[in-house]
Formats: structure tokens, C-alpha cells, sequence
């Protein structure tokens, strides 16, 4: 596909058009989600959306990296940069897993990595609205509270991807292989609060 067929143009009803993606694809998934199912939803015709998106992995990746972004102000807003590293890493790795795990979590890393192959920049797209945006906010917090001597940390972007690690340990390769789509919140603190315990104990002053 060549560059002009993977733009993107903005207008007057594009966030219409979003929206009526967003309840189709999260209802049939990206497969299952026809073109001219979400411009029904969406209330407008099919020329309008394939002005705007003329491709369907382009609305999905639109979609996806808006959803995202949503998702990561959420547990960011929700984030006390002063409080005991255990409150936020513990917050952080609950709102992480909590999306990893939702339908929508797993139909977005689905196609991510089925069209990362041909299509590298939506990879990053994804990265940059969701993981790199968590990433580099815990990344900050991190280096606050190194400063503040309540951790020891060399590499503090290492830390954060070791931290994100620990927290899909048990879940997502089940997740992955299809052994288990459903996770109970007793299930998940377990992980996540492993975690934090391992996390602190490598590096917790």
C-alpha cells in the first residue's frame, strides 16, 4: 500500500466516524467489523468514511491509538507522583494489566502484531499513543523517587519495562495461547502485587 492510500484526513465528521468505529469494533472485533456496519453506526455514507480512512486498518489503528491514549491519561491522572513507590507502582500495574486483558486490550495487540510486518509505522502508532506514553510516565515517577532516596535505580527506563514485565507474568501467556480470555481481580492482584514485591526488592531502598 503506498503512502497516499495510508493517510489519514481529518473533517468535520471524522470524530463521528471514530465513534461509530469504536462500538462497532469493540462489539465484532476487527474482522468481524464490516465497512458498511460502521458507517451505519456512524451516520454517514461509505464515501464519507473512506474519505477520511481508506483503509480499515487505518480506522481500527485510529480507533486503537485514541482508545489507548484515553486509557493512559486515565491511570496517569491517577498517578500521586509523591506517594510511597509500592501505592503507584501497585495503581500503575493494575491499570496496565486491567487494559492488557480487556476484549478491546487484546483486539488492539491482536492486529497490531498481525500488520506490523507490512505495516511497521502502525506498530508505532500503538506504541507511541499507549506503552511509550506509560513508559515514560512511570520512567518520571521513578526518577522522582530515586531522587527523593526511596529507590536505587541505575537504568530507570530498563526498570519501567521490567516493571511492565512482572506484571504480565502467568496472564498474558495465557492470554496469548488462548488457555484463558477471563481473569478474576483476585487473580490479577496476585500478579501485580508480586510484582511490586519483586520490583522493590531489587530495588527499593
Amino acid at each position: 500500500m503506498d503512502d497516499a492510500a495510508m493517510t489519514v484526513r481529518r473533517g468535520r465528521k471524522f470524530d463521528q466516524v471514530l465513534e461509530g468505529a469504536r462500538e462497532v469494533f469493540m462489539a465484532d472485533g476487527f474482522e468481524g467489523a464490516s465497512v458498511d456496519t460502521i458507517a451505519r453506526r456512524a451516520g454517514v455514507s461509505k464515501a464519507t468514511l473512506y474519505s477520511y480512512f481508506p483503509d480499515k486498518r487505518l480506522l481500527f489503528l485510529e480507533v486503537a491509538q485514541t482508545e489507548c491514549a484515553r486509557q493512559s491519561a486515565t491511570a496517569i491522572e491517577g498517578l500521586d507522583m509523591q506517594a510511597a513507590p509500592e501505592t503507584v507502582l501497585r495503581a500503575a500495574g493494575r491499570h496496565m494489566v486491567g487494559f492488557l486483558l480487556s476484549p478491546f486490550g487484546q483486539r488492539v495487540f491482536r492486529i497490531c502484531v498481525a500488520e506490523t510486518d507490512r505495516f511497521p509505522e502502525l506498530g508505532q502508532r500503538f506504541w507511541d499513543s499507549g506503552p511509550g506514553l506509560v513508559e515514560r510516565t512511570l520512567t518520571a515517577y521513578l526518577r522522582c523517587a530515586v531522587d527523593r532516596g526511596t529507590l536505587r535505580i541505575d537504568d530507570l527506563r530498563l526498570a519501567a519495562h521490567q516493571f511492565a514485565e512482572l506484571c504480565k507474568a502467568d496472564l498474558f501467556p495465557k492470554l496469548v495461547f488462548g488457555m484463558q480470555t477471563e481473569f478474576r481481580g483476585d487473580e490479577i492482584d496476585r500478579v501485580v502485587d508480586g510484582a511490586v514485591e519483586m520490583f522493590m526488592a531489587r530495588y527499593g531502598v
